[in-house]
């Protein structure tokens, strides 16, 4: 059963937000998600967390964890690597595939070698074996949000960089490629076979558009969102 008992009711009188039912928790605050079919443990960490200053969602069941996680809520996920009816490793799979994106740590009792070895190959940041220390595990939480909001601001740039693309027109991204392969203008018309102050019109448009101020900058952009220098 899904321990988390923090579903508070709504109040418009109320000066702090509520989310994924956690009293107080605003939009942009990270949420620990904790995982772990031990009664013992899972309140024991709850406690440490909120003690820390930390917002928890506790779950027994993974079944209740995957129904409530959601890949807008900022934070992370501590996973019990032994769950009842799967591992936490298959766990993490569904969560990749829903597009949960949230840093993985995994607990553990009983932890082996090549079971932490896929844990990190799938993309968990740790692997934490019972019993752990308290300033252990605060640590490795810090971290794991850190990694999180790091992910998400990249994720917000790469979108924003994206839409700037799709205002190119389709000889503007030909342009787009030639300037960061570092030809001049006259080079570029000579290849497109068109006018040099064509070119320029179309490289002080891919400019304004992409909102960068240099070549430099442009080549940038472009290499962050995947784009290659014309051959």
């Amino acid at each position: 059963m899904d321990t988390d008992s923090t579903g508070a009711r709504h109040n418009t009188a109320r000066s702090t937000r509520v989310r994924d039912g956690v009293e107080g928790v605003t939009a942009e605050q990270p949420v620990v998600f904790v995982v772990d079919d031990d009664a013992t443990v899972l309140r024991s960490i709850e406690r440490l967390l909120r003690v820390h200053g930390l917002a928890v969602r506790p779950f027994a069941a993974p079944s209740a964890f995957l129904r409530a996680i959601d890949p807008a809520t900022p934070g992370c996920v501590l996973l019990d690597l032994s769950l009842p009816g799967s591992t936490g490793l298959d766990v993490q799979k569904q969560l990749l595939a829903s597009g949960n994106l949230q840093p993985v740590v995994f607990l553990s009792g009983y932890g082996t070698i090549r079971a932490s070895v896929q844990a990190m190959k799938a993309g968990a940041i740790d692997f934490i074996e019972k019993p752990f220390e308290e300033s252990t595990l605060i640590a490795t939480v810090e971290r794991a949000i850190a990694r999180d909001q790091e992910q998400r601001a990249r994720r917000l740039e790469g979108e924003a960089y994206t839409a700037r693309l799709e205002l190119l027109t389709p000889r503007e991204r030909q342009v787009l490629r030639h300037v960061i392969a570092g030809r001049l203008n006259k080079q570029i018309a000579a290849r497109l076979g068109t006018a040099e102050k064509t070119i320029k019109v179309h490289r002080a448009r891919v400019m304004y558009k992409m909102s960068v101020r240099s070549v430099a900058e442009l080549t940038r952009v472009a290499d962050f969102i995947g784009i290659q220098p014309e051959a």
